[in-house]
């Protein structure tokens, strides 16, 4: 959903005129792109401002997840469609979903993993899990959990375990329903 949310936001897409025309030109860099830190610093300590990026923004990423799904499903009626989306639960997005997986670790491997992938401060990692429900509180959602601080290989053979849940799923509903339409 992240790359998604990137692209409705690129100059010409869904979102960006209405970010542009709510934020102002200074969260654009020269090539008129919008700076993804600069908007952040213009929402993240204001929920009302963060409430708003997310109007924005949020309906044109399910728009294009939905075409994507869509698309998916045409071409293998009866396969698994996996969304992967950091704020599915306190959106409420979680209820579009048969099921909700949920990935978890420590919060200091959080923060680390944040800081490396997007080059953010500890501050700035700190600042946007608190703004996000605590993990304890996700997990009363999930339908599965994926402990992902032990080694790659312990991830995987979780994940693969998921993967065959969701598989036998698929299979009950294929035999008592036919291919999904």
């Amino acid at each position: 959903m992240d790359e998604l949310g990137h692209a409705v936001e690129q100059p010409g897409a869904e979102a960006y005129d209405g970010i542009v025309g709510e934020f102002g030109s200074q969260i654009l860099r020269l090539d008129r792109s919008i700076d993804r830190h600069k908007l952040a610093l213009e929402v993240f300590d204001k929920p009302e401002r963060l409430e708003k990026l997310n109007a924005l923004v949020h309906p044109a990423v399910r728009a294009k997840a939905a075409a994507l799904e869509a698309e998916f499903f045409a071409q293998s009626p009866n396969g698994i469609a996996v969304t992967e989306a950091a704020i599915l639960v306190e959106t409420g997005s979680f209820r579009d979903f048969d099921r909700l997986i949920l990935a978890v670790c420590g919060q200091e491997q959080q923060v680390e993993r944040a800081m490396a992938r997007d080059g953010l401060s500890r501050d700035e990692v700190l600042n946007r899990l608190a703004r996000q429900m605590p993990l304890e509180q996700k997990m009363k959602y999930a339908n599965y959990v994926i402990d992902t601080s032990g080694t790659k290989e312990h991830t995987r053979e979780q994940a693969k375990a998921v993967y065959e849940k969701l598989r036998s799923l698929t299979q009950k509903v294929q035999t008592t329903q036919g291919p999904k339409p």
